[in-house]
């Protein structure tokens, strides 16, 4: 009596006899399965030739995914390296701060942008940027470890912006002198998709650093 074979040992078979359908080529054509396109019964062959196609249209939207991200960063690169220069730029220590909030706003179309620092020099300790700074906020700065983004949970850092009542999402980013920080940037708009929680930080982390960097002549 003739054993029956499953179908596993089938594959197994084909998978270890590469050459099985080159030797009994005209088992391709009367093969026949069932297309999970069109419903309808096809040959070996256009089942495997639907296959390609599948991986060929995958592949085809990953790369466009990947060449859309990397023109996405190159974007962002490009602002970010615009409101480096523009910070370059200014002379006087005093308009380093709203040189950056401005910059923020125009190279990344920002609707809100404003800053806080505190233990500075005496000849900045008046400034605007040091105004309405309670032990609460820089007790929340210093424990911030990235950027917090996310919804306008009516934090007092947003508070300082412009129209504070329009602002459903927000990036708050920590500046920092060594491990203390010495201010707080902070991002808003009325978008609530602009800053989430899921957002990748690490622009805004660059953004922090270089922030911190050119603050850092108004320190004490």
């Amino acid at each position: 009596m003739t054993a029956t074979l499953d179908s596993a040992a089938v594959a197994a078979f084909l998978a270890d006899n590469p050459l099985f359908f080159e030797e009994h080529a005209a088992l391709l054509g009367q093969v026949k399965l069932s297309s999970p396109l069109t419903g309808k019964t096809v040959s070996l062959q256009e089942r495997q030739m639907e296959m390609m196609r599948d991986k060929y249209k995958t592949l085809e939207l990953s790369m466009a995914n990947l060449v859309r991200t990397a023109q996405d960063n190159a974007a962002i690169a490009n602002k970010f390296h615009a409101w480096t220069c523009s910070l370059l730029e200014v002379r006087n220590e005093p308009d380093l701060p709203r040189a950056l909030t401005d910059g923020l706003r125009s190279h990344f179309t920002l609707p809100h942008a404003t800053v806080r620092l505190w233990d500075l020099a005496p000849a900045h300790a008046d400034g605007w940027y040091t105004s309405g700074v309670s032990d609460d906020a820089r007790i929340f700065a210093n424990s911030l470890h990235a950027p917090y983004c996310g919804n306008n949970h009516d934090f007092e850092a947003v508070r300082w912006l412009d129209d504070a009542a329009s602002v459903q999402s927000t990036a708050i980013v920590p500046l920092r002198a060594g491990t203390s920080a010495f201010g707080l940037l902070i991002l808003g708009s009325p978008d609530p998709a602009r800053f989430t929680a899921s957002m990748a930080t690490d622009f805004l982390i660059h953004i922090g650093e270089t922030a911190s960097a050119a603050l850092a002549s108004l320190r004490a």
